[in-house]
């Protein structure tokens, strides 16, 4: 929280610097709202034409890259505050660019006659929208709540829930003691005479006649 709160403070700081860079002296005594922003992307570099005003200035780009800032500020987006601070400078060195084409040089006086303070603003002002996206922390992520599976010896009762895991039905009734399912002879057990071995051998039967009914 506090991350976001600083980095909002630069970014909106940066943003305001670039907004009133244009109006403040450039180069020679000559504001940034007097240059042609189609200068910018010509080879003959800058020109003494003024603009028609200030959307067809150098000072468009900037109000578009503020806009951008202040809605990453509230989405608290920091590529689109890293977009608008690359904007900013990516202008602002573009225009120096022009401007050394067209005069040769590109020097700080104290008279006035070089760059002036509207550069410092511009260049700062991308420096501080850069600084902000930096320092803001961003969105947080959703976080993806996880289950884990159940182990074998614990399975899913019935009805089923919400937790991944096979789902078995438990019975009211107590589970059967041992297993009397018939798996045939014992291989041990004793066999008659007269076993051929094709008919299974109970493991009580002696060989004898079973005894007949009373009173026969």
């Amino acid at each position: 929280m506090i991350r976001n709160v600083l980095g909002a403070i630069l970014a909106l700081a940066g943003a305001a610097a670039a907004v009133l860079s244009p109006f403040r002296d450039w180069y020679d005594g000559r504001l940034g709202r007097h240059y042609r922003l189609g200068d910018l992307f010509t080879g003959a570099g800058v020109t003494g034409t003024p603009p028609g005003g200030l959307i067809g200035s150098l000072w468009l780009p900037f109000l578009c890259a503020a806009v951008v800032a202040v809605a990453g500020v509230v989405l608290r987006s920091r590529s689109l505050v890293a977009v608008a601070g690359i904007v900013v400078l990516g202008f602002t060195v573009l225009w120096m660019v022009r401007v050394f084409q067209t005069t040769d040089s590109l020097v700080v006086a104290g008279d006035g006659s070089g760059l002036g303070p509207g550069v410092a603003l511009a260049g700062g002002g991308g420096v501080l929208l850069l600084a902000g996206s930096v320092v803001m922390a961003g969105r947080p992520g959703r976080r993806r709540r996880t289950y884990e599976a159940p182990e074998s010896g614990t399975p899913d009762t019935w009805p089923p829930t919400r937790e991944p895991g096979p789902s078995v039905q438990t019975s009211p009734w107590p589970e059967p003691e041992g297993d009397d399912t018939y798996t045939g002879p014992r291989p041990d057990a004793p066999r008659r005479p007269d076993d051929d071995g094709t008919a299974p051998r109970r493991p009580d039967d002696d060989g004898t006649a079973p005894p007949g009914p009373r009173g026969a």
